[in-house]
Parts: C-alpha cells; structure tokens; sequence
C-alpha cells in the first residue's frame, strides 16, 4: 500500500509526462513558470479552441448569446485562479517557502486544469456523454460486447463513457504523429484534471463516473507514483486512488460556474423570471443584508446588469467561502479522508441557497424542450456515426468504408486489431467534433444533405 499522507512538497511536481531528462536551463524560459506553459499550451491547443462551437447546457444560440463549452472553460478558469490564489497564499504562509516556492504555482495549475477540465467532452454537452453510453448499454452497440470481453478488453469503459476520462486521455495518448506524452502537461495540472481517480470497473457502483480508460491506467500509474498520490484499493481490486489536492479547487470552480451561470443564461432565455433568479440569488445572503444589495442594484437600469451585478457578489461569496473549506480540511484532503465537495461543506445558509438553485436548474432548465431536443438529436445522431464508423473499421475493404474513412483524420489509428480499439478510435475521433461539425457528417453520410455542385 503506498503513503498514507501526501505532502506538497512532491504534489507540486513540474515535471513533464513524455519528458523524463530533465531539461537544461537553455530549455526553460525564466518569464513563466512551467504551470504558466501548461497554461499556454491549453488555449494554444485545437481542442481548445474546438469547444467554442460545442454546446454547454443550451443549443448553440442564433440571436441570443448564452455560454458555449469555450467560454465556460475560461470562466472557470478565472474562478480557479481566485481559489488558487486565496489558497496558495494561505499555504505558504502556514508551511513557509520551503515546501511551496512560490505562491502563484497552485494558482497557475488551478486555472491550467480548469481550462481543459472539459476538453474530453463530446458534441452536445452532457447530452452527448448520456448517448454515447446508451448506444453501448441499451442500443446497436450491445452487438460489440461479447467480441470487447472475449478479447479480454473492458467493456465499462464505454457502457459508462466519461469526458473527464476522455480528458485524460486526449491529453496524454500519443496519437499518431504526436509526441510521446501528448501535450506534456506537468503531472500536476494533469493530476488536477482527474475528478474521479478510479477504473470504470467501479463505475457501476459509482453512479457511472470514473476517471481513466483501461489505456490510460498506465499513465495514471506514472501520476500517481510521481505526485505520491494515496491508493486505496488492494492489489486484487480495481485501481482506485485518492484524489489529488487541486482537484477539489477545479471542481469547486466548476461547480460555481455551471450552477450560478446556467441561471443568468435560463434568464435571457426566458426559462426562469427576473424575480425568480434575483430571489434565488439573495437567499445566499442574510436578510439583513438584502436591502443595501437590492439598492446597489437598483442604480443599473439594465435587467441583464442587474442579473450580472448579482451573480458577481454570489460567485465572490462561494469562491470565498470554497477556498475557506479547502484550507479547514487540508489535512483531511491530504490523507484522503475529505470525500465530498467543497461546495457541501459551505455554511448552512450557503449551502441551502446553492440547492435550492440545483433544484431548479433540473426542474427548468435542464428538462427544458430545448434541451431535452438536444439529447434527442445527439441520440440519433452518435447512432448514425458511430455505427457507420465501425462498420467501415471493421470491413475497411468495402468501397463506401474506403471513402469513409478518408474523413477521418490522420492521427487517428483506423486500423486498431481488437473491436476495443475500434470503438476508442470511433469516440476518439467523435468526441473531438463541434456540434456543427457532428451534424454536417451525420446528414452527409445519411443521405440527408450533399455538397453543394
């Protein structure tokens, strides 16, 4: 069993996965630190910029501006930032320079991870991840099981498809052409990224979350080893291991994010009323505080202001409030004790307020036709694409595979021996889609819509 407590002295580790030599001087560059790079390197990065055009909560908007996965990464990566830095700078002076050199590395992992926390998404949001499981689980997809398991491959990985996995693995599989170690990211942003440390084997217990795929187990092996993360399975079990520091700083953020931006969009939107979100939003704060609120607010005439001028002091409050429960239990997080959420140990008040806006986000927002149309299509849609894919993979002789498959991109190996491999392929190259781009192939491919002559 490896340590029982982790130390931040080795979980700060800016050494590079695919890197093993160390760099001379000559390589490094002293105006950013190497978190800053990894920073760099994600809003550099296609995936990056891909999620512009892939959806968040909300279809892709014509006249009305809502958040899209881009801009949603960027803001959280600012509110993980703020984490980092009512964190680190806490931590350095708890522990001293000696065991955190600098206060702005936690911060700049924080916001790193947080930018790519969504890379691994599929088209069409959550939506997109709960279609491509039911392809698997429910739907044609149960045609490959049989051949994945006899093969000795792990089926769960696709019966419980998880972007946050697909993150991992986007992020550090040498695709062909590529280096090894993918984006050689730190091992500690990379770590950050990993919001459930644990196989899909334990997924069907785990409410279907889980964070590396069976190819990617090695590479969390290294991340592990390297930062001195707690495993907490037994030789015979599942690999499972505690999660690492950061993550709770980029899940937090996240959390903030969704819960209080999805209302501010479900606002213009018409879904929720203007007195509807203004109350939701007041209930984080005292009562006695409600009315110098209400009158600073009233000096904006704009209603969306107004929103916006309330959904500032609400995220102000919660990263507030977040960073505090992260530095009451850094120990516990540092035996890997802590289990929840940040946001589940805010205050009372705190706390009732943020589920009374989770309540109604499923009730109205998330079950809205919109929405709901969303799923619907993304549904009909990775059936078509997926099907279509491995029948060409596995039968690449054919000549519509042959013209298929040419509309595949290069780093992707069409020619994997085990149906595993064809499966990861076909999701590989799906999952990196835009919402426009998976629509266009869908009608292409069925007959639906021809190239203009």
């Amino acid at each position: 069993m490896a340590n029982r407590i982790m130390n931040w002295e080795q979980l700060l580790s800016d050494r590079r996965l695919g890197e093993d030599a160390p760099r001379s001087n000559s390589q490094t560059s002293k105006a950013r630190s190497d978190f800053e790079r990894d920073y760099d390197r994600m809003v550099f990065s296609a995936p990056f910029r891909r999620l512009q055009n892939k959806t968040q909560v909300f279809p892709l908007p014509g006249n009305i501006f809502v958040h899209n996965r881009l801009t949603h990464s960027l803001e959280v990566s600012c509110l993980g930032r703020s984490l980092g830095n009512i964190v680190g700078r806490t931590l350095v002076q708890r522990h001293g320079s000696d065991v955190l050199p600098s206060e702005s590395d936690i911060s700049s992992i924080v916001s790193a991870a947080c930018l790519a926390h969504d890379m691994g998404n599929p088209p069409f949001g959550h939506s997109g991840e709960r279609a491509i499981s039911a392809y698997f689980a429910e739907g044609d997809g149960q045609a490959w099981r049989q051949k994945v398991e006899a093969e000795g491959d792990r089926w769960q990985d696709f019966v419980h498809f998880e972007g946050n996995a697909n993150a991992l693995r986007l992020l550090t599989h040498r695709f062909l052409g590529r280096k090894p170690g993918g984006y050689a990211l730190t091992y500690s942003t990379l770590a950050s990224i990993v919001k459930y440390p644990h196989s899909s084997l334990r997924a069907e217990v785990h409410g279907g979350k889980f964070g590396f795929f069976a190819t990617e187990e090695g590479t969390m092996r290294l991340i592990a080893d390297e930062l001195g993360l707690i495993r907490l399975s037994q030789a015979n079990e599942p690999l499972r291991y505690a999660r690492y520091p950061l993550v709770y700083l980029v899940e937090a953020a996240d959390d903030i994010c969704y819960q209080i931006m999805d209302l501010e969009d479900a606002y213009k939107l018409h879904l929720l009323s203007l007195d509807l979100v203004k109350g939701l939003i007041l209930d984080f704060f005292p009562t006695e505080q409600h009315n110098q609120i209400l009158e600073r607010q009233n000096i904006i005439s704009d209603k969306n202001e107004q929103i916006a001028y309330l959904r500032s002091k609400v995220i102000n409050l919660l990263v507030e409030e977040t960073a505090s429960v992260f530095l009451d239990h850094e120990e516990d997080i540092l035996h890997g004790s802590f289990t929840s959420s940040l946001i589940a140990h805010t205050s009372p008040r705190t706390l009732k307020a943020y589920q009374a806006c989770t309540h109604i986000a499923y009730e109205k927002i998330y079950r809205c036709r919109e929405v709901v149309d969303v799923e619907l299509a993304g549904h009909r849609i990775f059936r078509a694409l997926i099907g279509h894919l491995m029948e060409a993979m596995c039968h690449p002789e054919y000549t519509y595979s042959k013209a298929l498959l040419n509309r595949v991109s290069s780093q992707y190996d069409t020619c994997r021996p085990t149906t595993y491999g064809k499966i990861q392929c076909t999701l590989d190259f799906i999952s990196g889609m835009t919402d426009i781009f998976a629509l266009d192939l869908y009608r292409r491919i069925t007959g639906m819509n021809l190239p203009a002559i």
